[in-house]
C-alpha cells in the first residue's frame, strides 16, 4: 500500500468531520485501566531574555505534559490499512480486515488475515480478493454469526465460512455508500453502518446515505436513517436498540427501529470509530483524541490507552481481558492488557 496515498485520502475527511482543527457481546469487566510508565523529563532552552529564575512559578497556560505512549503486549506488523479486528473466541484467534488501499474504492484487493494471540500471523491472506471466487473490495466492520463471518463492504455485506473462508454469499444495501461496521445480535440479526460518504477529486462528501441497516433472514432493511446520525460508524447491539459510535459527533446514542435517537452521551473528542462493552462498561475509540475511552452511557468517559493514532475498529479478546487496536494508518494491530 502507498501509505502517501492513503494519507491524501483521509485528510479531507479529518477536515470534513473536525472543520475547528469501519457488535459485541457482553465480556467480563476490566480490574483497572493499562498502567503507563512514568514520562521521562524534558527540558525547552528559552531565549536568555525570558529565561526565568529557578524557583519561578510555570505559566498557567503551559499544555499538560501528554502521557507516554502504551506498551503492546502484541503486535503484529505487515497489514495493509487494517480497519477491524475481530476476536473469534470459538477458535482463539484474531481477525483483521485490510483494506489495502483506499476506503472507497471498488477495486478488489482487500483481504482477511489470521493471527494468532501469541503474536504470529498465521495467515496474512486467510480470505483473499481474486482468488476462490471472493470478492472483497474495501472490507471494514466484521460480524460472526455461527460459522459464518459477515464483513462490511462499501454498499454490500460479504459472507464467508469462517473455518475455510470459502464465500456464502453476499447481501446489497441499496443506495448504501460507505457500509462501514457490522454487529450482531444473539438471535442472529446483523446491523450494519453507512457512514454516508464518497470521494469527489479527492476530496470527501457527504452522501446524505447515513443509516443503520438489519439483516435478517437474508434481506436486508433499513433499521434508522438520517444526516442526524452524523456518519454513524462503530455499533453495539443492545436489547432492540443499537448503541452508535458516531464518526462525524463527540457523543454515542442509541437508536431504534424508528429512527429515534435517544440516551445521546458526550465524549470528550470526536471521530469514533469501534465500541465494544466489557462487563457494564463501554470502550470507544477515538481519531481525533487518538484514544480508547471507557465509560457509561449517560456518564462521563475516561481515557485508558492515549496516543494511539488512527484506532479503527477495536476488538476485545475476552480470554485474555485484551483490546485489539487496528492501527489504520500505521498498517499493524496493537494488543494491549486492560485488567
Amino acid at each position: 500500500m502507498n501509505r502517501r496515498i492513503v494519507l491524501a485520502a483521509l485528510a479531507p475527511l479529518a477536515a470534513l468531520v473536525f472543520p475547528a482543527a469501519c457488535g459485541g457481546d457482553q465480556q467480563p469487566e476490566p480490574k483497572t485501566a493499562a498502567a503507563a510508565s512514568t514520562p521521562a523529563s524534558t527540558s525547552v532552552e528559552p531565549p536568555a531574555s525570558a529565561t526565568p529564575s529557578a524557583s519561578a512559578t510555570p505559566s498557567a497556560s503551559a499544555e499538560p505534559a501528554k502521557p507516554p505512549a502504551p506498551t503492546p503486549v502484541v503486535k503484529f506488523t505487515g497489514l495493509s490499512t487494517p480497519e477491524s479486528v475481530l476476536y473469534d473466541a470459538a477458535r482463539d484467534r484474531y481477525l483483521v480486515s485490510n483494506i489495502n488501499g483506499k476506503p472507497v474504492d471498488a477495486d478488489n484487493n482487500g483481504f482477511i488475515s489470521d493471527l494468532s494471540p501469541d503474536g504470529k500471523v498465521t495467515n496474512l491472506k486467510f480470505i483473499e480478493a481474486g482468488k476462490n471466487k471472493v470478492t472483497l473490495n474495501a472490507p471494514k466492520g466484521m460480524a460472526l454469526v455461527k460459522d459464518v463471518l459477515y464483513v462490511a463492504d462499501l454498499d454490500t455485506v460479504r459472507m464467508f465460512d469462517v473455518k475455510t473462508g470459502a464465500p456464502k454469499g453476499e447481501i446489497k444495501l441499496p443506495g448504501a455508500t460507505f457500509a462501514n461496521d457490522v454487529a450482531a445480535s444473539e438471535d442472529g440479526k446483523v446491523y450494519v453502518s453507512d457512514s454516508g460518504l464518497k470521494m469527489v477529486d479527492g476530496k470527501f462528501e457527504g452522501t446524505g446515505t447515513d443509516a443503520v441497516w438489519v439483516i435478517e433472514k437474508g434481506k436486508a432493511k433499513v433499521f434508522a436513517k438520517s444526516t442526524d446520525l452524523s456518519r454513524p460508524n462503530g455499533l453495539l447491539v443492545d436489547g432492540k436498540t443499537v448503541l452508535v459510535a458516531p464518526f462525524g459527533a463527540a457523543e454515542i446514542y442509541r437508536v431504534d427501529d424508528k429512527g429515534k435517537k435517544s440516551d445521546a452521551t458526550k465524549l470528550p473528542k470526536g471521530g469514533l470509530d469501534g465500541i465494544l462493552k466489557v462487563g457494564d462498561s463501554l470502550l470507544v475509540s477515538s481519531w481525533e483524541a487518538s484514544t480508547i475511552y471507557k465509560g457509561k452511557v449517560g456518564g462521563t468517559f475516561e481515557p485508558i490507552l492515549e496516543q494511539l493514532g488512527a484506532p479503527a475498529d477495536i476488538g476485545w479478546d475476552s480470554k485474555r481481558s485484551r483490546v485489539l487496536v487496528p492501527r489504520f494508518m500505521g498498517d499493524v494491530v496493537e494488543v494491549y492488557e486492560v485488567k
